[in-house]
């Protein structure tokens, strides 16, 4: 059985992206980078949105780019080798190898993914992580929170429900990031 794991890099005050659809602020610096491939590892499928896959498959052709880090090049490599399931309505294919499309978010469905995985699964963007966080499904939170405060945008946690966490872990990060890692009070 495979937990799902909501895994963000947030602002101070709780943002992915600020009010302008801008996330450079939160691109991770090779101490946090090579930290967060570590979370990776144990991630089998990632679950997304159109929106979140649509920047994610970024890293499908990224290991042709020049010049680049060891870091990045792991990260390319982890999740190249990855299941994608992107929920969409809109999206005619994927653009990336091992992606399927799904037309609608479905709990049930979801929770027989976690049921039958060999290995974890993440949840990627705010939206799609809200409907699992509401359904009960999640079982994990890792926050990395970056030392900036963006005023508004998209909220990293869903703002309509009530959810208790037992923190689990906490690191710090030369750069002043902080990674927050909890269990889902839910028994998820």
């Amino acid at each position: 059985m495979g937990k799902l794991i909501y895994a963000a890099i947030t602002s101070l005050d709780g943002y992915i992206e600020d009010s302008r659809g801008n996330f450079d602020w939160a691109a991770p610096d090779e101490e946090v980078f090579a930290f967060v491939n570590d979370l990776e590892r144990p991630i089998g499928a990632y679950l997304y949105g159109r929106r979140m896959y649509e920047t994610m498959v970024f890293w499908e052709t990224a290991q042709s780019l020049p010049d680049e880090s060891a870091v990045f090049r792991d990260f390319t490599e982890l999740w190249q080798a990855a299941d994608k399931i992107v929920f969409s309505r809109t999206l005619g294919t994927p653009s990336s190898a091992r992606t399927r499309i799904e037309r609608t978010f479905d709990p049930e469905v979801v929770r027989q993914m976690k049921d039958t995985a060999a290995r974890d699964i993440s949840v990627g963007g705010s939206e799609l992580a809200a409907q699992a966080i509401k359904a009960g499904l999640v079982d994990e939170l890792c926050l990395l929170i970056q030392p900036v405060v963006v005023g508004g945008g998209k909220p990293s946690l869903p703002a309509d429900i009530h959810a208790s966490f037992t923190l689990l872990d906490v690191r710090r990060f030369t750069s002043g990031v902080v990674y927050l890692r909890y269990r889902s009070g839910s028994g998820a």
